[in-house]
């Protein structure tokens, strides 16, 4: 059922997101607690602002009542996907590198199954992440299809 309504939601947003040269990053359909939560992240070069957000949320909503894919009582929520942002494509990796991420693999490489660090390059599937061991730099490559999960990160 969640992946109908992602499926659902994500065909009735984009005609509404590319009218206002905005992308889609992210679509959520999960329980916190007792209740449902619809989100959808949305973004554009130099960030969003929350009028945009607003404005996609209002015509989002009219399309999801039109079409009714979701049953149950649910909030729908459209907002930035933060500077922490989950790279979710290839394109994401290709737009980001040189700079930091966080990447969750499916199984270990070289012992480890996390990795922060520098991505410095992608290429023929296969990141090359700079990270830090204490003092030292060590580099790692990491074949795109081994990611479970991967965000930007931020560096204090």
């Amino acid at each position: 059922m969640s992946s109908h309504v992602i499926d659902t939601t994500e065909e009735l947003v984009k005609p509404i997101i590319e009218a206002k040269n905005l992308e889609l990053v992210d679509i959520e359909y999960v329980k916190e607690g007792k209740n449902w939560f619809l989100r959808v992240y949305i973004d554009k070069p130099g960030g969003i602002d929350i009028a945009e957000c607003g404005e996609v949320s209002e015509q989002l909503s009219e399309k999801l009542d039109e079409h009714d894919p979701i049953k149950d009582p649910y909030f729908l929520e459209v907002s930035s996907p933060g500077v922490e942002r989950p790279l979710k494509t290839k394109a994401d990796f290709e737009k980001n590198i040189m700079k930091n991420v966080f990447i969750k693999l499916y199984e270990p490489i070289e012992e480890k199954k996390e990795y922060e660090g520098m991505m410095k390059d992608f290429q023929g599937d296969i990141i090359t992440l700079e990270y830090k061991v204490k003092t030292r730099t060590k580099q790692v490559e990491i074949p795109y299809e081994k990611i479970a999960k991967a965000r930007l990160a931020v560096v204090f």
